[in-house]
């Protein structure tokens, strides 16, 4: 898994600041701004985050870019619908030679389950390829019986064999996506995400994006984690994992 910070609005913190002072003052914002030290605005984005005023943190936007996860953990990311997403597509992206995969961790640590596993993989990478090229043929004797030419007919009959062909790829089929999520969507998605009881991939993928944010505007984001750090309690109630005071010493530092 790779996940990296693509690009992010310029001076984040700083905008945030001078857009939630906007909100108590009636000074330009060009005065504002230039007023802004970084102490002061270190202690208003305290102040904000401490009485909740989290509407000015969506002027603020993150773009990452993320490799090497499971199709599986790309379906649990997109349900963040505040967000905008581009993904590698199964529709347009032919398989049959880039067909890569992730496994579990659990299965790579169990030797009969991973055997067992990368060869089902491999029947799947075979399927695909076969039924691929059948309706390759069929596709292409239709086109060329309508009247294309050799080549339009060989890439048109490609990719309508490869749009159905693609029902048998796995949820563990990798994938690359690209995502943009301004600061309070992001809040939340680490509230959730960061959260010991998230499934594995999208916790560490969660735990990436939030280093990455920590390094970029350390004064928002000392704020932000699974609830029990973010919030100050655990919303999972008898379903909690119990080690909150493990997890808040591993974000708070």
């Amino acid at each position: 898994m790779k996940v990296i910070l693509i690009s992010h609005t310029p001076e984040p913190e700083k905008l945030i600041a001078s857009s939630a002072k906007l909100c108590y003052s009636d000074s330009d914002i060009s005065d504002i701004r230039d007023s802004l030290t970084p102490e002061k605005i270190r202690d208003f984005i305290n102040m904000l985050i401490s009485v909740g005023h989290e509407s000015v943190l969506e002027h603020v936007s993150f773009t990452f870019g993320i490799e090497g996860i499971s199709r599986a953990c790309s379906h649990q990311l997109v349900r963040h619908r505040i967000a905008s997403y581009s993904q590698k597509s199964q529709r347009y992206v032919d398989e049959r030679d880039s067909f890569e995969y992730i496994t579990p961790p659990e299965i790579l640590g169990t030797p009969d389950a991973r055997e067992k596993y990368d060869k089902i993989i491999a029947n799947i990478a075979d399927g695909y390829s076969e039924i691929a090229d059948i309706l390759t043929e069929k596709h292409r004797e239709r086109l060329l019986s309508e009247g294309a030419d050799e080549k339009t007919a060989n890439s048109k009959a490609r990719k309508l064999a490869i749009e159905d062909a693609r029902f048998l790829l796995p949820n563990a089929c990798e994938t690359k996506i690209i995502v943009t999520m301004n600061v309070r969507s992001l809040f939340n998605f680490f509230r959730l995400r960061c959260c010991n009881r998230a499934q594995w991939e999208i916790h560490a993928v969660a735990d990436e994006m939030l280093k990455l944010c920590m390094e970029t505007a350390p004064d928002i984001f000392r704020y932000a984690g699974p609830s029990c750090v973010s919030d100050g309690t655990c919303p999972e109630g008898n379903r909690t994992c119990g080690k909150i005071c493990e997890v808040r010493k591993k974000y708070r530092s």
